[in-house]
């Protein structure tokens, strides 16, 4: 033990107020999670208030420790980024979900799964499935009303059976895809109907260490400092969404990461599973896609996540037939998607109907440019800009939709997305669209500003050679570098 010990050496004089430093924000920044989870409470219009200090409080402390692992020895880095996102990922347990009831959907679905049951069948109202309704999920009103358990409870359809019920949308058939069908039954096989919303918070803890993981040992075989995995492992944005709220798009991030990783290594078949299962969790992590096309001779591992993304839906289809598509139609119009209500900067300048085209042509836009720039031996950049453009057109309310986007961020070293998940985080917990509008332009203007302080001339006319038509051939080629580091490093190695 001694001689394991003395094989790790002491952080020197220099290194020793930032390791310090470092422990101690990691372990503030749990501090911060927990009281927030335990003494905020529920998520409710009185409390939006304390809960924007709170996310701006965890985001401050969070850069604070990151910054100072920047300079804790190498040694240490990796143990204390694994070390933090431990105490990280515990701080996150210590209560139920805060922001939203999504896993409550999940929980019931996984329920009515081990039922024998299709989920995309039945509304949880339906009288077809009252015998496997739990008390958690179904308790009973108190004096006749819902109201002293909202806003976490509400009145199931029309009062019926005298309930109330945890899951939002009580009267619509589920939403999720077969992926996550598959998630929400698996994690569900190994408790009991009484088991509440830990199995899925836990479950969410293990997916995110294993991409704390993964993302280290991808950094090492980069060649790039480990402390920029602690992005994603202490982030309070992970924290929040992948483990307190327990959203099942750590799944589908963690996929998708494992996907574009396997591809841009060389394993294409097992790169498009984990794709095509990516997409079939949660059907945003298609936008990866395209800075893998073109220029690559795994390209082929499109194909393969497309087949098997439809094979995830087979056993469904075949008991459920069409209504696999669950409620999707009506939340993709609840949303706004379809009448452009949705896009806070978009329909700013194109109200109405034209704003959802606009956000189409932009989203197109940005899977060419993201198809032409990206470096198939290091796409990570090209997903960046493919999910940073995406979400900036189409503007999501929720930040879970940006753990797509961290792990990405940590890859490519554009640590100056981030600031679009902040924007985001700020959104989940003000619903103000005018608020929404004014840190977006914040999160933009910090994206550009740093894009252009960090990119040369040259990288700017190899930039200009990729996105010329007239230059498609020479460039595919292989005569012209990629931007993203077949010349150069993407990000300085501090």
């Amino acid at each position: 033990m001694n001689e394991r010990l003395r094989a790790v050496p002491l952080p020197t004089r220099t290194g020793v107020l930032p390791t310090v430093v470092a422990v101690v924000g990691v372990l503030a920044l749990a501090g911060v999670i927990a009281f927030g989870i335990t003494h905020l409470g529920f998520l409710r219009a009185g409390h939006r208030a304390p809960f924007v200090a709170w996310t701006l409080i965890a985001w401050a402390v969070f850069a604070g420790a990151v910054l100072a692992l920047r300079w804790v020895p190498g040694a240490w880095v990796t143990r204390i980024v694994l070390g933090g996102a431990v105490v990280v990922g515990i701080a996150a347990l210590v209560g139920p979900p805060n922001t939203s009831t999504d896993s409550a959907r999940y929980a019931w679905d996984g329920i009515v799964q081990h039922a024998g049951i299709s989920p995309y069948a039945h509304t949880p109202q339906s009288d077809a499935l009252a015998g496997l309704r739990p008390d958690w999920l179904f308790p009973d009103k108190i004096d006749g009303t819902c109201k002293p358990l909202e806003p976490r409870m509400r009145g199931l359809g029309d009062g019926a059976d005298g309930h109330c019920v945890a899951i939002n949308r009580p009267d619509v058939v589920t939403i999720y895809p077969p992926m996550a069908q598959l998630w929400f039954a698996a994690v569900r096989a190994f408790v009991p109907t009484t088991a509440q919303y830990m199995p899925f918070q836990v479950a969410g803890l293990l997916v995110s260490l294993g991409v704390t993981v993964g993302l280290v040992v991808t950094l090492r075989r980069l060649g790039r400092p480990t402390w920029w995995a602690a992005l994603w492992a202490w982030s309070p944005l992970v924290a929040s969404e992948a483990v307190t709220n327990s959203h099942v798009d750590v799944l589908g991030a963690a996929l998708a990461t494992a996907g574009v990783v396997l591809v841009a290594f060389g394993r294409p078949v097992w790169g498009g599973i984990a794709l095509g299962a990516a997409t079939a969790t949660k059907l945003i992590p298609a936008i990866v896609y395209p800075p893998l096309l073109g220029r690559w001779r795994h390209w082929w591992a499109i194909p393969v996540g497309i087949a098997v993304f439809g094979l995830l839906y087979v056993p469904y289809v075949l008991s459920t037939g069409v209504k696999v598509l669950g409620y999707l139609p009506g939340y993709l119009s609840e949303e706004g998607y379809e009448d452009g209500s949705r896009f806070a900067l978009v329909s700013l300048l194109v109200p109405g109907d034209g704003a959802t085209v606009v956000v189409g042509l932009v989203v197109l836009l940005a899977a060419v440019v993201a198809w032409r720039l990206a470096d198939p031996a290091r796409p990570w950049s090209g997903e960046v800009l493919m999910i940073g453009v995406t979400f900036l057109a189409v503007t999501p309310r929720y930040p879970w939709y940006a753990l797509l986007l961290i792990p990405f961020v940590v890859l490519s070293g554009r640590w100056e997305w981030l600031s679009l998940g902040l924007a985001i985080a700020l959104r989940g917990v003000w619903p103000s669209a005018d608020a929404f509008r004014w840190w977006l332009g914040a999160a933009v203007l910090v994206i550009v500003v740093v894009t252009v302080v960090r990119t040369d001339r040259d990288e700017w006319r190899r930039w200009g050679r990729r996105l010329d038509p007239r230059r498609w051939r020479q460039t595919d080629s292989g005569t012209d570098g990629g931007p993203e580091g077949r010349r150069r490093p993407v990000a300085s190695a501090r």
